[in-house]
């Protein structure tokens, strides 16, 4: 499968169970097959299709859907060395608590979202007809310096833009960190054919405007009155960039 190929199924069983374990991000072989009431020789051969076609892994007894987004490149910024690389799931409460601890201090409404969204669906990677989504993250070592998101929808009219926000914890900015995630979002996302990118930004938020101008993007419209901040009025402005 290629890597954002919407999936499709040479039967229900085949679809049913994929569609389970895209849900819960991972699932154990046996509640898998427990959910669809196979028997055991019929389950076998439905995953070992799944696997086969590249839809799904397995390890250890534990299924996962595969979405592929490419290789670690490794960094060094001063004394600090640092990878990107595609999310993992044991990323999982990490990302949460970095994505939570860069809104905390900015006001960046589209992430803070997205953090919510996480926790609701309780898992990193979505790959469906409808919606896919990938996360870069930065490392040191274990830990995560920051992130990079693309909300990638999959059906037809909307499949040529997407999505992007990006952000690092404090204490590693300056360091360009910022401009090497995005710069793996965007290549990433242009070498999957989409032409454009976009993010929406509260007009208060300087920092975030000027990071992304200072990287070609710019201001497509304003949304006035958009986001009710601590009580305030905030304008949206909705920034993009071609890719």
């Amino acid at each position: 499968m290629e890597t954002l190929d919407r999936p499709t199924f040479e039967t229900e069983a085949s679809k049913e169970i994929y569609q389970f374990v895209e849900r819960h991000g991972t699932a154990a072989r046996h509640r898998v097959r427990d959910m669809v009431e196979l028997p055991a020789e019929e389950f076998r051969e439905e995953l070992e299709r799944l696997t086969t076609n590249g839809y799904l892994e397995e390890e250890g007894g534990t299924l996962r859907v595969v979405l592929d987004a490419g290789s670690v490149e490794r960094y060094a910024s001063g004394d600090l060395t640092y990878s990107i690389r595609p999310a993992r799931a044991d990323d999982f409460d990490q990302l949460i608590d970095t994505i939570r601890d860069v809104t905390e201090s900015s006001e960046y409404v589209v992430a803070e979202s997205i953090a919510e969204q996480l926790l609701y669906e309780d898992t990193i990677v979505r790959h469906n007809t409808v919606e896919s989504r990938v996360f870069f993250m930065a490392a040191h070592n274990d830990d995560i310096l920051g992130w990079t998101h693309l909300d990638l929808p999959q059906i037809e009219k909307l499949q040529n833009t997407v999505q992007v926000t990006v952000g690092v914890r404090e204490a590693y900015r300056g360091r360009g960190i910022g401009s090497r995630l995005l710069e793996r979002a965007l290549e990433w996302a242009k070498a999957n054919g989409y032409r454009k990118a976009y993010n929406s930004i509260p007009a208060i938020n300087d920092e975030a405007i000027a990071f992304l101008e200072a990287h070609d993007w710019h201001t497509e419209g304003i949304r006035r009155d958009h986001y009710t901040l601590d009580g305030t009025f905030v304008d949206e402005v909705m920034m993009a960039v071609e890719l």
